[in-house]
């Protein structure tokens, strides 16, 4: 019986993808620091903002129009997939898995959406203190806008709980499953097994 084809490896992300993961990751993480230690003063929490949401624009952008692996269709699937991938998850072994695994396409999503309902609260804001209001806060009812300041922290805090969850990921596949996450999103290439590319 023959055993699993051995692995090869291939050019998988884009450099404008990989530029676009580094520099979202940068201004998340800068964005949520100026938030939560100031200066009170929220300009540069702003900037990190319309930065993010700019690249939140190119991913959406680069889902439907850019190279097949970072396309939502190629990497998207259903709950059969990622039942049958968490069953094996535990596993000593790398994945190979040609991009996001079912898992991780939950998590791309999830991430995605929150930073977009994020962008959204800080852009409606009014903290009623006449400095950091929101630049659209005027478009919608001030009790909407006092509420946003709350979804806005809320929504700060679960930013951080994924961050801190998707590094628990990438230490657990480099230590438990020997698979290097890291590089792939540095170099573009990763090893994968044609078996699963299907």
């Amino acid at each position: 019986m023959r055993g699993p084809e051995p692995p090869r490896e291939i050019s998988l992300w884009d450099p404008l993808l990989r530029a676009f993961h580094w520099l979202l990751a940068f201004f998340v993480v800068l964005g949520w620091c100026l938030g939560q230690f100031g200066p009170s003063k929220m300009t540069l929490h702003f900037w990190c903002g319309y930065v993010v949401a700019g690249l939140l624009v190119f991913r959406l952008i680069w889902g439907f129009f850019g190279p097949a692996p970072a396309r939502f269709s190629h990497f998207l699937r259903g709950p059969g997939a990622v039942a049958g991938y968490l069953r094996g998850m535990m596993l000593r072994e790398p994945s190979y898995w040609p991009g996001h695994n079912p898992l991780g396409a939950l998590s791309v999503i999830t991430m995605l959406a929150l930073l977009a309902a994020q962008v959204t609260t800080g852009l409606i804001s009014d903290p009623e203190d006449y400095i950091n209001v929101g630049p659209l806060a005027d478009r919608v009812g001030s009790a909407t806008s006092v509420k946003a300041v709350g979804w806005h922290e809320l929504g700060a805090n679960l930013v951080l709980i994924l961050v801190l969850l998707h590094l628990a990921v990438i230490l657990f596949y480099r230590f438990w499953k020997r698979e290097d996450l890291v590089r792939p999103m540095l170099t573009g290439r990763k090893q994968i097994r044609d078996r699963q590319a299907d």
